[in-house]
């Protein structure tokens, strides 16, 4: 008799999402909608020589992009997933054959990412529920900091009192910083041994907190330290953060800190740079075959991540494809109502599961485990399962010190000069968004990537507390996405056939972020003009063709704050959310865009911006009042203002020339559409209205601004009124 293969409960599981037949069916009513409208745009333009044809031929073009876009936004909600995983089956069939993982941290100037923030990163997972022996930290220090080295080394002391502690009392999170902010001596009801020992290691941690905090603020380290530890003297011949030797040192085998060579003449390719000479590094010391790679205030708010990250690379008949596990990103930082939308309630709750029902979600950079090998350009085959139960012990037969200098060559300038690193290797280069064109070209070759929304989250990092903040690194996403689309791996051509038509779709949403900004501001601008005009661009009330904008714009905004809601958000949170949509695709996507196109010109260069993680104490106490901050000229805010400020000129200019000649009784009739579109323009704008015109605060609107951008908008809605 022919033998029965035995039944292997699996690791994880994939279920589909509930309501789908529901959300399928309304988005085929919505189509029908957009449909009717483009038609009565097409049926209705102006003849040849009639007054507005080309306004009206603008409107048809800025909706059908609006349609275009809505479709590839569909795609990322039409078969939404979710994951469960076993971690006990991990456990009862791996524990002994679990594989090493190797920690990449990194982090790129100790002004404005604070070296105790970042060793709160590295506690969190050096405390992970895990092997010891089979996990190894790597600190990546692109400034070359002694601060952040001599902060490393604090932190490390404090870990041989904090890792015990965790263990003994299962403490969580095991940021040390979130942890005491969370917890109170007698929180846990742990009694007056786990109460004395709470204080103790609670005054460990301020202590070591206060010396690298002074450290920081004095911009050198204790003599002391210095002549202590012998690592040192590796800053004796540093120059500046752009010009220095590799920094490698490894102060036991699984914590290692590094800072690559940098010299001016050789482009150091910015984080995927980093990325890559830590790949290279730790195959040499520790060779883990599973990579996390973290932002350096990304700290883990679960020991337990780890043992989920595994059950997708470790079920045996599921896994043999999966080249990364993303999980989402979530910051502790963020307001009741999430002022500035930091916390990317829909794209983390819902869009995410859409791709990950394709295929698997992009790669974002932060919180996502790799297979060492896919991501060093290992090609897909059908029989691509790695062996778990190898042991590579090379490493143990050296010394540190051996081990240092014979790995130091790795993270060399030159090193990668006539390799495939960069292109077929590691992360990609030439790119601002090199995580999700590493992703990308990682999918094209057949892996699959798998996405884990845990209900403890598993990480928490911090969010952008400044409009400005928000707006140039919106513009930094954007810009990265755009220039994907015009590479040679764009997703419009280069992924066709290569993955699933629905993610496919699902990145082309992301990539096609920043060219919104043209059809946004039409839409902001050209209806709000011909309303001071008096000229209507949208049907009256009691034409037939007035239903299907009238369902369009309420059943899509409705569907969108329910949505939002379902997701976790608030109402108020929502009407933020609209907020900052409309700054940022009338902001950062334009300049985005521009740049994007003079890069493409050959008239611009690929540039990275770090996001600060440090807020003035105002500026904290504005933030967590929903206050919103400007406080900074910026060629952004002039364009949000000057916006502004035309929609609120032509509202008010409106509703006078109605007064005065007795007509505002036919205004519901006639521009229904254009008032709505413009009063919904000023409601939304009422922070940057009080921001121009109102506060008094060091967060306020600069003056230089407000005059500049209340001139032009009025010459602009003067100018038009006589035309």
């Amino acid at each position: 008799m022919r033998s029965e293969k035995k039944y292997v409960p699996p690791l994880f599981e994939t279920k589909r999402a509930r309501g789908l037949v529901f959300f399928r069916s309304f988005a085929v009513t919505l189509f029908v909608g957009i449909c009717l409208i483009l038609f009565y745009r097409v049926s209705n333009i102006p003849r040849d020589g009639e007054e507005g044809r080309w306004v009206w031929i603008g409107l048809l073009g800025a909706e059908l992009w609006f349609g275009f876009y809505w479709v590839l936004t569909q795609a990322l909600r039409w078969n939404q997933v979710h994951r469960l995983t076993f971690k006990d089956r991990l456990s009862q069939r791996y524990e002994k054959d679990l594989p090493r993982v190797d920690i990449f941290v990194c982090t790129a100037d100790p002004v404005i990412e604070p070296p105790v923030m970042v060793m709160n990163t590295v506690l969190s997972v050096m405390a992970y529920d895990y092997p010891p022996e089979k996990l190894a930290i790597y600190l990546s220090d692109d400034a070359g900091s002694v601060l952040t080295f001599y902060a490393l080394l604090e932190a490390s002391r404090f870990a041989k009192q904090w890792l015990p502690y965790c263990k003994k009392f299962d403490g969580q999170p095991r940021s040390p910083a979130a942890y005491f902010v969370s917890k109170s001596p007698t929180g846990d009801g742990g009694g007056q041994s786990q109460t004395m020992d709470f204080t103790a290691i609670k005054n460990l941690y301020q202590e070591m907190a206060d010396r690298i905090e002074t450290a920081t603020m004095l911009g050198r380290i204790p003599e002391e330290a210095r002549l202590e530890h012998e690592g040192f003297s590796q800053w004796d011949s540093y120059s500046s953060k752009r010009d220095h030797d590799t920094i490698l040192k490894a102060r036991t085998f699984d914590t290692i800190y590094l800072a690559r060579e940098k010299r001016p003449q050789h482009f150091h390719n910015f984080k995927a740079g980093a990325m890559n000479a830590l790949i290279r590094v730790s195959s040499k010391i520790s060779n883990g075959q599973i990579v996390l790679n973290l932002d350096c205030d990304m700290y883990s708010n679960d020991p337990l991540t780890v043992r989920d990250a595994l059950c997708f690379f470790m079920d045996e008949e599921k896994s043999h494809d999966i080249a990364f596990v993303q999980f989402p990103q979530w910051f502790a930082n963020v307001t009741k109502n999430d002022l500035y939308s930091s916390s990317l309630r829909v794209i983390t709750n819902v869009e995410f599961h859409g791709t990950d029902g394709y295929g698997g979600p992009l790669y974002v950079g932060t919180g996502c485990f790799h297979r060492r090998d896919i991501l060093c350009g290992r090609e897909f085959s059908q029989d691509s399962k790695i062996e778990w139960k190898k042991h590579d012990d090379h490493r143990r037969q050296q010394s540190v010190h051996e081990l240092e200098e014979e790995t130091k060559t790795l993270a060399s300038c030159t090193h990668e000069q006539n390799t495939k690193w960069g292109d077929e290797m590691g992360l990609k280069y030439g790119c601002p968004v090199e995580d999700v064109i590493t992703g990308l070209s990682i999918q094209c070759k057949g892996w699959k990537s798998a996405y884990f929304n845990p209900e403890r989250k598993a990480f928490l990092g911090l969010a952008p507390t400044t409009l400005p903040q928000v707006l140039v690194q919106h513009k930094r996403w954007s810009e990265g996405d755009f220039q994907i689309l015009l590479s040679k791996y764009s997703p419009a051509w280069y992924a066709h056939g290569r993955i699933s038509l629905g993610l496919q779709l699902g990145y082309c949403c992301y990539c096609f972020w920043a060219p919104n900004c043209l059809a946004t501001l039409y839409y902001s601008i050209v209806p709000s003009l011909f309303l001071l005009k008096g000229i209507s661009l949208f049907p009256q009330v009691s034409s037939p063709w007035f239903l299907p904008f009238a369902y369009v714009i309420f059943a899509k905004y409705i569907y969108s704050l329910v949505e939002f809601l379902w997701a976790g958000g608030t109402v108020l949170g929502w009407w933020n959310d609209q907020r900052i949509w409309l700054y940022k695709r009338t902001s950062s996507y334009l300049f985005a865009t521009i740049d994007t196109v003079l890069k493409t010109l050959g008239f611009g260069d690929t540039a990275f911006v770090i996001t600060d993680k440090v807020a003035d104490e105002d500026v904290s106490q504005r933030y967590e009042k929903e206050m919103m901050e400007f406080g900074a000229t910026s060629p952004m805010f002039e364009v949000l203002s000057t916006l502004a400020m035309l929609n609120l000129f032509c509202l008010v200019g409106a509703v006078k020339k109605l007064i005065v000649n007795d007509s505002i009784h036919r205004l519901h009739e006639t521009m229904p559409l254009q008032i709505l579109l413009c009063g919904v323009l000023v409601l939304v704008n009422l922070p940057l209205y009080q921001g121009l015109l109102l506060r008094k605060d060091r967060g306020r609107m600069p003056c230089s601004v407000t005059v500049k951008s209340s001139l032009v908008a009025l010459l602009v809605c003067t100018t038009f009124s006589f035309l």
